[in-house]
């Protein structure tokens, strides 16, 4: 199983310096994945949680990948609907490319309702939207070599009918946000339902989880994976794994903007969690 980690590209304090220091952390303690999030329009509804300044994720896993080796690269996640599938295409493949086959392509419908006016979509059809997009990145890198050659991951969000129905569809991956474990596990059964329904794999499983470490352990019930003492944070993991997870995406951020600005508290969270790593050949 691998391990990956969510980077600020957002916020107060986000630099070329800081995020240069975030690749460089992250791949210097071991860990496999190197994500970024994506907001392109900062509205009121978006700034509330993601205050500028935003690093736009093509164009900023265009540059990391140009100062890391060998971490694999990714988007956790995509807002498909606002972006035209063409240049989606284009633009992942040609990141594919550039980066030596490293980039992971996480797509989700989105939901900042003032972002999507900003941009002229329509908020109400952003998931028959996504599925489209979804249906023409597989049509164009099938069958047009001039998008470029070799297999793009695709990882799905969402944990809605839908989204799963979304994952099964389309997706290399279901990849959701944030949640509990028994809730996972629910949603797995769900998938796998689905997945039978529709007579199609079930897609991996690569779920995205908070990181945040506290001195004491929290009640089980008043926390989502990821939370909580370092062995409940490690069993959480552990959990995962145990429910077929082969990536695992840790999100350091716990939601105060100006945690951009003090990067080192969660570089040591993960140095935290990289010491005690417990998952390789599993």
């Amino acid at each position: 199983m691998e391990l990956g980690v969510n980077v600020l590209n957002f916020g107060p304090g986000a630099t070329p310096a800081r995020l240069r220091g975030w690749a460089r952390t992250v791949e210097g303690l071991g860990y496999d994945l190197l994500m970024v999030s994506d907001h392109v329009a900062i509205t009121p509804d978006v700034a509330e949680k993601y205050p500028a300044p935003f690093y736009e994720p093509f164009t900023t896993l265009s540059w990391l990948a140009g100062i890391t080796d060998g971490i694999r690269l990714g988007t956790t996640v995509l807002i498909a609907p606002y972006r035209h599938p063409l240049l989606v295409a284009r633009m992942a493949a040609n990141l594919q490319q550039l980066s030596g086959g490293r980039l992971v392509l996480g797509v989700g419908v989105g939901w900042a309702r003032q972002e999507f006016e900003a941009l002229g979509a329509d908020f109400t059809r952003r998931g028959r939207q996504t599925d489209e997009l979804l249906g023409e990145l597989r049509r164009v890198w099938a069958d047009d070599k001039d998008y470029g050659e070799g297999h793009i991951p695709l990882w799905i969000g969402g944990g809605s009918t839908a989204g799963l129905r979304r994952a099964v569809r389309f997706g290399d991956a279901w990849h959701p946000l944030r949640h509990r474990v028994d809730w996972m596990s629910s949603a797995l059964d769900r998938l796998r339902s689905i997945a039978a329904a529709e007579d199609r794999p079930v897609p991996e499983f690569a779920p995205r989880i908070l990181l945040r470490l506290t001195p004491e352990p929290l009640p089980d019930d008043e926390r989502v994976a990821g939370e909580g003492s370092l062995e409940q944070v490690l069993t959480d993991i552990d959990a995962l794994r145990d429910l077929g997870a082969r990536s695992v995406v840790l999100d350091p951020f716990a939601g105060d903007p100006a945690e951009t600005e003090r990067p080192e508290v969660a570089w040591q969270a993960l140095a935290t969690i990289a010491a005690h790593r417990r998952w390789e050949n599993s």
